[in-house]
């Protein structure tokens, strides 16, 4: 008996442990969050940019796009800032892709080559920053080869989220972009007329 008792007090005595894992999963991007103090590149590894500096200075948007010169980032999704009447009245505007600043200002110079629209185009190559917003998915990794951002758009306040904007299925810019289980959960009527465009400058910018 005292054996047990003094078993007992040894188990009472010990520190408890603490456990790192959470019981919930981490929630994405909210309203209210400031922006992550990272550093991103513009056109070249020496460049860096700090965009909780870069919204001190001035409100604006943040685009967020799963590959620099993708189909629809290229056709429609950046595009549709671009030639936005409303875009002078934006304020700052960064393209954000997981991608290398290379790759970044290849893009940037196909889209915009005499940077008449003021879009910045800053590449996250380890994923960084859009880790730290919780807006990344891995889940097509036999096409993108790893990490991607999903497809998103963030108003700027104040260096604080003011509206976040992300499209449910990751990349898709409208119905026809549904991965297929999405596609066949639709009502086949609907099923082709039906369009997120969530994050497009018409739905954004007004």
């Amino acid at each position: 008996m005292a054996f047990r008792t003094a078993l007992r007090r040894a188990a009472l005595a010990r520190p408890a442990v603490s456990r790192s894992f959470h019981s919930t999963p981490r929630a994405m991007v909210r309203v209210g969050q400031e922006i992550p103090s990272l550093e991103l590149l513009e056109d070249s590894p020496g460049n860096k940019v700090d965009l909780s500096e870069e919204f001190q200075r001035g409100n604006g948007y943040i685009i967020g796009v799963p590959a620099a010169f993708s189909g629809t980032c290229s056709s429609q999704h950046v595009p549709s800032f671009m030639h936005h009447p409303a875009l002078k009245q934006a304020g700052q505007v960064f393209v954000v892709s997981v991608n290398d600043p290379f790759v970044m200002k290849a893009w940037s110079e196909q889209l915009d080559p005499a940077k008449q629209t003021g879009i910045r185009f800053l590449g996250d190559p380890t994923g960084a920053f859009t880790k730290a917003i919780d807006l990344g998915f891995d889940n097509l990794a036999a096409i993108f080869g790893g990490l991607r951002s999903k497809r998103y758009v963030l108003k700027i306040e104040d260096g604080k989220v003011k509206e976040a904007h992300v499209e449910p299925d990751s990349t898709g810019y409208t119905g026809k972009h549904f991965h297929t289980r999405e596609r066949r959960s639709l009502p086949k009527n609907i099923e082709t007329d039906y369009a997120y465009q969530v994050t497009s400058a018409e739905k954004v910018l007004g």
